[in-house]
Formats: structure tokens, C-alpha cells, sequence
């Protein structure tokens, strides 16, 4: 498809997109049959709006930039205390369990494990205003983050732990884990 769906297109496509999303996260495998079902469509639909596997990944890794971009903004890591902005990042994330584990399986994520500008700055300032200890450099601070989301997201769906008791302990996590020590 060309351009920008509207209405029921637009709705459907995203339809598509979201179970995708949830089904390819547990399963890299599943068929698009899977995703189809998933999606409360037919495999013929799915292949109007994606006609090959490549076509529907390529537009996964969009919506999963999209939304990963999204979260990043509103979590606004440029304001505040370092790690007030990380525990904001965090929580921002956290509701994208499924979106960042297809991204992680797909290998999208930067092959060099650096952090983007954003993040680094993000942590510096947190080392210049005293709020994440100085010894934590910014590319380890980023790895605590994701274990901790990934421990969570593990932990919830294991344990059937609530949404709001499993942030509490991620967040609890990342925050005593970046302070400073004396």
C-alpha cells in the first residue's frame, strides 16, 4: 500500500501492525496465518495490506521506532535531575514490553551498544547534578535500564504480577542501582 490509509484501512492496517507486533514478540516464527487470526482478519486481508512477510517486518520496525521515539518524548529525558529523567524513561518503556522485544529480536537495536546523544546527555547531567553516581558510565546505565525492564516484563508475565507492583519494582531497582555512593 501507498500513502496514508484513512478510516477503516487505516484501523485495520493498524490492527494488523498491533498483533504482529504482540505475536511475532513470543513467537519470531509464527506464521502470518498467526498474525491474520490474531488480528481478527483474514490471510487474504493481511496480504493486501502486507504481500510479503518483509513488507509487514518492514513496517513492524517502523511502528516500533514510532513508538519507542514517542515514549522517549514524552518521558522528556532532556528536563530535570539525570535520574528523574531515567525513572521517567523507564516507566515510559515499561508498556512497551512487546514493541521492544520484537526490536531486540530483529537485531534493529545499534550494533555498537552505544547510547544515543539523548541518553548520554541524559546520564552526564545526572552525574554533574549529583543524581546518578559519577562511577556509573552512560552505556551501563543504559544496560541496568533494559535488564531491569526485561526483569519486569519477565516477572509479569511469570508471576502474573500487576502492572503497577511490577514498575514499583523496576523503578526501585534502577533508581537505588544509579545513586551515588558515599
Amino acid at each position: 500500500m501507498t500513502g496514508v490509509p484513512s478510516g477503516s484501512r487505516a484501523r485495520t492496517r493498524q490492527a494488523i501492525l498491533d498483533a504482529a507486533i504482540e505475536v511475532l514478540a513470543r513467537n519470531p516464527g509464527a506464521s502470518l496465518g498467526d498474525v491474520a487470526e490474531a488480528a481478527d482478519v483474514g490471510r487474504t486481508t493481511l496480504h493486501r495490506y502486507f504481500p510479503e512477510r518483509s513488507d509487514l517486518i518492514t513496517a513492524l520496525r517502523a511502528e516500533a521506532f514510532a513508538r519507542v521515539d514517542g515514549a522517549g518524548a514524552r518521558a522528556r529525558i532532556e528536563e530535570g535531575a539525570g535520574a528523574a529523567a531515567l525513572v521517567r524513561l523507564c516507566q515510559e518503556y515499561f508498556d512497551l514490553g512487546d514493541v521492544l522485544s520484537l526490536l531486540f529480536r530483529e537485531q534493529v537495536e545499534s550494533e555498537d551498544g552505544a547510547c544515543d546523544d539523548g541518553f548520554d546527555a541524559m546520564v552526564r547531567r545526572g552525574h554533574a547534578d549529583g543524581s546518578i553516581d559519577p562511577e556509573l558510565p552512560p552505556v551501563w546505565v543504559m544496560n541496568l535500564m533494559w535488564s531491569q525492564l526485561y526483569a519486569g516484563w519477565s516477572y509479569r508475565s511469570e508471576h502474573g504480577a500487576s502492572r503497577h507492583d511490577t514498575l514499583r519494582l523496576v523503578l526501585r531497582c534502577v533508581s537505588g542501582a544509579v545513586r551515588p555512593h558515599p
